[in-house]
């Protein structure tokens, strides 16, 4: 899903609204042209888009000034427990690596807007921070935030941490990178053309202390119904999801789908657009999440997968899955076999 269309609970506004309240600012201009309202801010279980958190975050940063360093101090305030059932998932994984598959497979239960993907290889672990699809005015911001909440993770996983052998971030150097050091134990290169957290695979596969595989899984439940939850549309894009699950072996083109909704293509391409999403982004999240199915659960060959999906041949569904996961078919399903609960 594009960031755009994430739900999330109040939990987080809540939390950026109290830093905001500490710091001087009232909930009234916190909360301005947010379409918050004080009753809804004080129900954790209310639901909020991704956009009303930016707009939140737009008037902390015009009431506080977007001073270096502010994201930090805020990040800082974003503990396993705030995020619920997904860092209760996090915390009883049986070691790094299952944390890592968590993070992706389930990230938008999280508050992050930082794009977290874990890459491994031999002799190489990094955490790659993808800020590309935030604006600018608030990109620094998240990208602060997310990093120290990222620490705060870490040291709750386990207090010795996993040791960070190197950093870099796109930010420009602060007078003072005290705190970065603090966070993560080294002095991030900053200025750099991506961000990245460089550490020791050789910790990947060392036990946590609180993992327990009997809960493990039934968070992992949980979690997966939570995002299914979430990403249930209402809407025009809600009737184009639910026929393209239907038609997911045939590849319907837009045309076929406005047809059958009796909507001009143009229409249909306009309702999409206003509600936030693509014709192409709806078809993506769609074959996703049934190659994730077929994979995984059904335990499809890979000819089987693509032949099912509609792709004329396995290579043009490699590069598709490659294209949403990262890596190949094979790879992610060798990475759930090895991070599956019991293993």
């Amino acid at each position: 899903m594009s960031l755009t269309e994430v739900r999330r609970n109040m939990v987080s506004a809540q939390v950026l609204a109290r830093f905001a309240a500490e710091r001087g600012l009232s909930q009234a201009v916190s909360l301005a042209d947010t379409g918050i309202s004080p009753e809804a801010l004080a129900d954790p279980q209310s639901e909020i888009s991704a956009e009303q958190e930016l707009q939140l975050v737009r008037n902390l940063l015009r009431g506080l000034g977007p001073r270096p360093g502010l994201g930090l101090e805020a990040g800082l305030r974003y503990h396993l427990s705030t995020y619920g059932i997904w860092g209760f998932a996090l915390l009883s994984c049986k070691n790094f690596r299952a944390v890592a598959e968590v993070v992706e497979r389930y990230l938008d239960l999280s508050y992050a807007f930082i794009r977290f993907r874990t890459r491994i290889e031999p002799g190489v672990l990094q955490i790659l921070l993808d800020d590309s699809a935030l604006p600018e005015d608030v990109r620094p911001f998240f990208l602060e935030r997310d990093f120290a909440a990222w620490s705060n993770a870490m040291r709750e996983l386990q207090p010795q941490g996993l040791p960070v052998l190197a950093a870099e971030l796109r930010l420009p150097r602060p007078d003072d990178a005290g705190r970065y050091i603090a966070l993560c134990g080294v002095e991030p290169r900053f200025d750099a053309e991506s961000n990245r957290i460089h550490l020791d695979p050789a910790l990947l596969d060392t036990p946590l202390p609180q993992g327990d595989a009997l809960i493990a899984q039934l968070c992992l439940e949980q979690c997966r119904q939570l995002l299914e939850k979430r990403k249930r549309r209402s809407g025009v894009s809600g009737q184009v999801r639910d026929r393209l699950f239907q038609l997911a072996g045939q590849m319907p083109s837009l045309d076929r789908i406005a047809g059958e909704l009796q909507l001009a293509p143009r229409s249909l391409r306009r309702h999409l657009e206003q509600e936030g999403t693509s014709f192409r982004a709806l078809a993506d999240e769609v074959l996703e999440t049934l190659a994730e199915e077929l994979l995984i659960v059904a335990n499809m060959k890979l000819e089987e997968v693509a032949q099912r999906l509609g792709y004329a041949e396995p290579a043009s569904f490699i590069h598709a899955f490659k294209r949403w996961k990262g890596i190949s078919p094979n790879a992610y399903r060798e990475q759930q076999r090895k991070t599956a609960p019991g293993r």
